[in-house]
C-alpha cells in the first residue's frame, strides 16, 4: 500500500543546489517524488549555524514502512557528506520526515508528524506552496493556518541560482 509521505531537505555546506538535487535522485531510485516545493533560501534555525541554508519540501510516494523508508534517508544524508555532531549546526543534507499521510508516528526513533514544525517557518512557507491546506492530523489546522500562526519571523525568501 503506498504513503505518501512529505519530506524536507535542507543543508548549508557545500554545493547546495547541487546536494538537493542529489538526494531527490537517490531518493527517487528508490521511491517516486511526485510533488516539489521551491527551493528557499532560510535564515539557519537556533544558534548552532552560522550561514543561511537552502531548503525544499518534498512529498514522495512510498510502500516501505516509516522506519524502513528513515534509515534510507539517513543512508542519503550520510552518503551526502552529513555528520551529527551538533544539533541545529551545519550540514550537508538534512532529511526530516513531516508527515507520513495523515498518521501520527510515536516511535523511539521517530515522530510524525514532525514535533517543531508548526514553529519554523523555514518548513512552512515551502510546505504552504505545495499544500497549503492539508490538515496537521494532530494539531487539527491547515499548513496555511499554521504559518499564519508561526510567531517565527526568521527570513525565508525564494531562491534565485
Amino acid at each position: 500500500m503506498l504513503k505518501e509521505a512529505v519530506l524536507i531537505l535542507g543543508g548549508n555546506q557545500g554545493d547546495t543546489t547541487k546536494l538537493l538535487e542529489s538526494a531527490k535522485k537517490m531518493i527517487n531510485t528508490e521511491d517516486r517524488i511526485i510533488k516539489e516545493s521551491s527551493i528557499y533560501l532560510t535564515e539557519a534555525w537556533g544558534d548552532a549555524a552560522d550561514q543561511d541554508f537552502l531548503n525544499q519540501v518534498i512529498v514522495v510516494e512510498t510502500d516501505k514502512d516509516p522506519l524502513k523508508f528513515l534509515v534510507g534517508l539517513q543512508k542519503v544524508e550520510k552518503e551526502l557528506g552529513r555528520v551529527r555532531e551538533t544539533v541545529w549546526g551545519n550540514r550537508t543534507m538534512d532529511i526530516d520526515i513531516l508527515f507520513w499521510g495523515s498518521d501520527v508516528i510515536e516511535l523511539p526513533d521517530l515522530k510524525v508528524p514532525h514535533l517543531f514544525m508548526a514553529v519554523r517557518r523555514f518548513v512552512l512557507v515551502p510546505l504552504v506552496e505545495i499544500m497549503p491546506d492539508f490538515v496537521h492530523p494532530e494539531l487539527n489546522k491547515t499548513c496555511r493556518e499554521l504559518l499564519e500562526m508561526c510567531r517565527d519571523h526568521s527570513e525565508v525568501k525564494l531562491f534565485k541560482q
